[in-house]
């Protein structure tokens, strides 16, 4: 039996000036895989998860999600989408709740479906006890877990991670993960498809 691809790439590349980020990259994931792409830095990772999350566009190739072309279906791939950036993208001044609460009402799930998701990820990622605090009161660990936590708000098909443990320290790195399953495993409607853009200690 075939598995139904979600992520197909062919032959991405992508200019900045005389830098040539990406030389070529073909790449498939299947429907309930996760991948992790390795590599030094400027090695095009980055690049390359903007390019699936239609953020930019290749100056060659061709890229889809789910079948759709990530430029000219952008905004249909938008929809069924997570992406989780290198720096956390919360609301500092917010508690973690109304942070969630806030992602739920711009995705449209109304205040008491907002209200409910966002319950459901703080208890999966641990972070329960700490929903009232400010957000700029918790460790790093604690806010990259409701960054990843805020991307999973809208149930999303495909998640991207570029680089989620970026600027933490070996302690809070074991406090993001040690403290709280891995988006690809427990998930409630958890994505199907989880690229993972991790920085490598490799040369």
């Amino acid at each position: 039996m075939t598995r139904e691809l979600m992520i197909e790439a062919e032959g991405l590349v992508k200019h900045f000036g005389a830098t040539r980020a990406l030389q070529g990259v073909d790449l498939t994931v299947t429907r309930g895989t996760v991948l992790g792409v390795l590599g030094p830095n400027g090695a095009g990772k980055t690049t390359a998860v903007r390019i699936l999350s239609t953020l930019l566009i290749p100056d060659a190739g061709s890229a889809r999600i789910n079948g759709l072309d990530v430029v000219r279906d952008a905004e249909r791939i938008r929809q069924s989408i997570g992406l989780t950036g290198q720096y956390a993208s919360i609301d500092e001044d917010l508690t973690g709740r109304q942070n969630l609460e806030l992602f739920g009402t711009l995705l449209d799930l109304g205040r008491s479906g907002a209200r409910r998701r966002a319950a459901e990820l703080l208890e999966w990622f641990d972070l329960t006890e700490a929903a009232g605090r400010m957000a700029k009161t918790y460790s790093g660990g604690m806010r990259r877990r409701l960054d990843l936590a805020a991307s999973l708000v809208g149930s999303p098909e495909v998640i991207f991670l570029d680089e989620p443990t970026t600027g933490l320290d070996p302690a809070e790195r074991e406090d993001m993960w040690g403290g709280s399953p891995r988006p690809a495993s427990r998930s409630p409607s958890s994505p199907c498809t989880c690229p993972a853009s991790t920085r490598s200690s490799s040369p």
